[in-house]
């Protein structure tokens, strides 16, 4: 039987126990109230572990890990200040893994913490801003705790969370974490225009959220027929739909309706997108599936990278000692946009990091490899695109290069002389 619980009352005493592997909903759908609770409670309740996909709120600070210990898939959003203190476990597994890795046991479950719209009339709850691996973890705890915040819309989903299913409610009305659009650069510009130039009317999208994909967006509302299957959506979204760009026609599955596991924006895309018919949040088997991405024709990937090497392998994870990404989705999609009929794979990124101090284009990665180079198709930077697919490791790296910075041609070919002229 479900218990109301009011949030000045919530108490986790009888309900976590010592040893518990907590997991809750990650980005904009972080349950700050239930997390928040937990973190002042957790010197009686510890020693307890938890996984967070991403977080974007700032309330996990590294002082938390004292009777928690915390893991994820990445350091992205705020995890990154844990795990330059060294108190996070990184997982590498993408994203469409982390739901299976719950079923299995490989990721410990006992409590899963979500944050959910108001039910509906026959009692189902929408996960609102945030499904991918959430609904796995419903179903693997012994204990499920659901934040029922009067401010998360009702998003059509796969799946909808049935108050049954629930053994705690902590009623709320806050706002969500949001995470406004950025801010737009020139670099930006010129690499959003080259990757808006493999997008044709009718393609099938999967793109983030950053001021690449925002620029790329702004280039998209004279396109028509465009269709939606991603992981995560942010504001764009709703310039493109609003341009009448995005109409989901030519999709063999699902075919008038964006796909996504996740909203990471404002309070205007929130808003947007309750009781949305053409919407619909899911699970990660479905916006990470490998069958599905592959009978999706003219789908174009659009990925980003810390670093890539002369010879297509793509860094999106660490550099040297310090873990700044994660694996996240990109191989998911990269491999699927390379089965798609008419898909291509873009993985953009700036020429230079460190204030134009170091070039992204390597001679040798400073960290591991995320996408194999047997999967890399196109790369762009501001200064060009350089398709891969096909290429001899010589051409790949003279084609690098022409992309690279030119305060860093010279040094990369005199590096890469031996690959270039022997081929390996």
């Amino acid at each position: 039987m479900t218990r109301t619980i009011e949030p000045d009352a919530l108490d986790f005493s009888g309900i976590i126990k010592p040893g518990d592997a907590i997991v809750w909903g990650q980005a904009c759908g972080e349950p700050l109230t239930l997390i928040e609770a937990l973190l002042d409670q957790r010197a009686a309740l510890g020693p307890l572990s938890a996984f967070a996909g991403s977080s974007f709120s700032g309330v996990i600070k590294p002082e938390h890990a004292d009777h928690i210990r915390f893991s994820s898939m990445g350091a992205l959003g705020s995890l990154r200040s844990l795990s330059k203190a060294g108190v996070l476990d990184i997982i590498p597994c993408h994203v469409g893994q982390i739901g299976t890795m719950i079923s299995q046991g490989l990721i410990g479950c006992d409590v899963a913490f979500v944050q959910v719209s108001p039910a509906d009339a026959k009692g189902y709850h929408s996960y609102g801003v945030i499904n991918d691996y959430v609904r796995k973890a419903v179903a693997e705890a012994r204990v499920v705790i659901a934040e029922v915040n009067a401010q998360v819309p009702y998003v059509p989903c796969d799946h909808l969370l049935h108050a049954s299913e629930i053994d705690y409610v902590v009623p709320s009305d806050r706002p969500l974490v949001s995470v406004p659009p950025a801010r737009i650069g020139d670099a930006d510009r010129a690499t959003a225009a080259l990757c808006a130039a493999y997008i044709e009317d009718g393609s099938i999208l999967q793109f983030g959220i950053g001021a690449v994909p925002d620029a790329i967006a702004q280039l998209l509302v004279d396109r028509r027929d465009l269709g939606i299957h991603t992981g995560m959506i942010g504001d764009a979204f709703v310039d493109l739909v609003e341009a009448g760009a995005i109409t989901n026609a030519t999709k063999t599955v699902d075919r008038g309706i964006s796909i996504t596991g996740a909203f990471i924006g404002t309070r205007r895309l929130y808003d947007f997108v309750h009781e949305n018919p053409a919407v619909r949040l899911c699970g990660s088997e479905i916006t990470h599936g490998d069958a599905i991405l592959s009978a999706l024709p003219k789908l174009v990937s659009i990925n980003s990278a810390i670093e890539v090497d002369l010879t297509g392998q793509i860094n999106a994870e660490a550099i040297g000692g310090a873990y700044m990404g994660g694996t996240g989705g990109q191989v998911d999609y990269v491999r699927g946009a390379s089965r798609s009929r008419g898909g291509r794979s873009i993985i953009a990124l700036p020429s230079t990091a460190q204030g134009g101090a170091a070039s992204r284009i390597v001679m040798a990665l400073s960290g591991p490899v995320t996408t194999a180079r047997s999967e890399t198709d196109i790369i762009v930077t501001e200064h060009g695109a350089a398709e891969l697919k096909g290429a001899s490791l010589a051409e790949r790296a003279r084609r690098l290069i022409a992309i690279a910075h030119p305060d860093f041609r010279e040094s990369l070919e005199r590096d890469a002389h031996a690959l270039m002229t022997r081929g390996y």
